[in-house]
């Protein structure tokens, strides 16, 4: 007896799941359980998914987007873990280094030749423009839709939208500052620097850009803000992200809000909690939201 009113209670939430799907009025439900929430979402149409997206947009009231190097792909910036990426680059002059290495303290500090002829040829982003994605998150800003986005991202795209709360945890490229008497220089500093190794013009110690490279801790401010942002969302947003840099998969994991939405080309972990998983490009989902 109690197997057939456990199956006839699986059948009654089915039916009941189906029917919300079909009657779907850009109103989401009231959900009696994680369970039976997995099950709405999971079994939308394409159509349904962005009526859905737009709904949990409308609902919460503290929504953070959490991005990586896939938002930009779209301005014309590789990622960097993809087929065509910056890691599977094959140049000549830099085979015999990991690519990690490259982008390392470790190579800043001992070949900072190598580290700056790296960085010039790959990571100058100054002329490319936001794209579809970074103009609709500057939007939701605007609207007062979006508490903030958190930037694995160093190609300033963000502000360039104009976007405002912007937190960027891994540094940007667009920043560069002496390595001894901390003065700041402009964009342009480095990549047009004549010298190999550009110096500072007052103490005449090194200059380097403000990103984060590995082996570094994270910049402590920026990170703790993300932190908050984080705890106090109702709903994040991931996007163009595989979430397999550490200090992203970190701050993904603390997130423990009402909705989670994944919007990346290829396969992301944390899939499963998601509510909402879009395996398309960004900047067309985002086209499609309404605020």
């Amino acid at each position: 007896m109690r197997n057939i009113i456990g199956n006839e209670a699986e059948f009654v939430a089915h039916f009941l799941v189906q029917e919300r799907i079909r009657g779907f009025d850009m109103m989401l439900p009231e959900f009696l359980s994680q369970r039976e929430k997995e099950r709405f979402f999971h079994a939308l149409n394409d159509e349904q998914k962005i009526d859905a997206l737009n709904e949990i947009i409308e609902e919460s009231k503290h929504i953070v987007f959490l991005g990586g190097a896939g938002v930009s792909t779209e301005s014309g910036i590789p990622d960097f873990r993809s087929k065509d990426g910056l890691y599977n680059k094959k140049d000549s002059k830099f085979r015999k280094y990991k690519p990690e290495y490259l982008l390392s303290y470790d190579c800043l500090d001992k070949k900072p030749e190598i580290f700056f002829s790296y960085f010039r040829k790959n990571l100058d982003c100054r002329i490319l423009q936001p794209n579809d994605a970074h103009k609709k998150l500057a939007e939701m800003e605007l609207k007062g839709k979006l508490d903030g986005i958190i930037t694995q991202n160093i190609d300033g795209l963000h502000q360039k939208a104009g976007s405002k709360k912007v937190w960027e945890i891994h540094g940007s490229a667009l920043r560069c500052h002496c390595v001894s008497c901390r003065t700041e220089y402009g964009t342009d500093f480095i990549f047009e620097n004549a010298e190999d190794i550009p110096h500072c013009p007052k103490c005449g110690r090194m200059i380097r850009p403000d990103v984060t490279l590995y082996g570094e801790f994270l910049p402590q401010k920026a990170y703790e803000e993300a932190v908050a942002l984080i705890r106090y969302a109702d709903c994040l947003m991931i996007g163009g992200t595989s979430l397999e840099v550490g200090s992203a998969a970190q701050l993904a994991h603390m997130y423990h809000g009402k909705y989670l939405v994944i919007i990346n080309r290829g396969k992301t972990k944390m899939e499963g909690r998601a509510d909402l998983v879009f395996h398309d490009s960004i900047g067309k989902v985002m086209n499609q939201i309404e605020v």
